[in-house]
């Protein structure tokens, strides 16, 4: 069985768990709303200046909904020595780490297809024209972040306190990403092309084959740890 068919698995696993439960849609989700709908009270949501800077603040939402979905990634295997078992099993530690990305990259890109739409609606941002090029974005971007969240919930998931320091550690990482992120989705959204700022697609590119290239090296150190 091939490394990516085992990472598929593991995938599916927790994406089966997640539907039957809900919990990390639901609270990354809520958050999601909850903020957008609350900073669209604090700007003039229907100036043209929005546009402007509507990719921070979608990725500053994105950002934080995902460390709930992070949390849970490696915590749900904690009940009945699940991830012990797992660590036992002919399963390698690469595929298990790519897999858990695989389930936070699809859980967060759904949290961010429901954002779109919140945002689109309070901020009166028209972005099913460039639904293409933002879906390019997001996917590197949130690719990145997600092999991230593996890998630091890997780390924190035996700490008493992996709520509070998985944030902590994490987002400092994530600033090359989240900063070619707001920029490219502040290209797409004002209608200017991409072609003018390449510099911010290849920081992501090279964010995402750094970041899963040392996932997929260290991951047994990781796991063990």
């Amino acid at each position: 069985m091939s490394l990516f068919s085992q990472a598929f698995a593991v995938a599916r696993k927790d994406l089966a768990v997640e539907l039957r439960t809900k919990e990390s849609l639901n609270a990354a989700g809520s958050f999601a709303i909850v903020i957008l709908v609350i900073f669209s009270f604090a700007f003039d949501s229907f100036s043209d200046e929005m546009k402007e800077y509507g990719g921070g603040l979608l990725w500053l939402v994105f950002a934080f909904a995902g460390a709930l979905v992070f949390n849970r990634g490696f915590a749900r295997e904690l009940p009945n020595e699940c991830l012990d078992t797992l660590l036992a099993s002919p399963l390698s530690g690469a595929a298990l780490v790519i897999g858990k990305a695989f389930a936070n990259f699809t859980m967060l890109l759904v949290v961010e297809l429901v954002s779109l739409v919140v945002f689109g609606i309070f901020y009166n941002v028209d972005w099913l024209g460039q639904a293409g090029w933002l879906g390019a974005v997001f996917a590197l971007a949130t690719w990145g972040v997600s092999i991230l969240g593996a890998v630091f919930g890997a780390l924190t998931v035996n700490l008493r306190l992996r709520e509070l320091m998985l944030p902590v550690v994490i987002y400092p990482l994530m600033i090359p990403i989240l900063i070619a992120a707001i920029e490219l989705t502040n290209i797409v959204l004002t209608r200017r092309s991409i072609s003018e700022d390449m510099q911010w697609v290849k920081v992501l590119v090279a964010s995402d084959i750094g970041f899963t290239g040392l996932a997929w090296l260290l991951a047994d150190t990781i796991l063990v740890s």
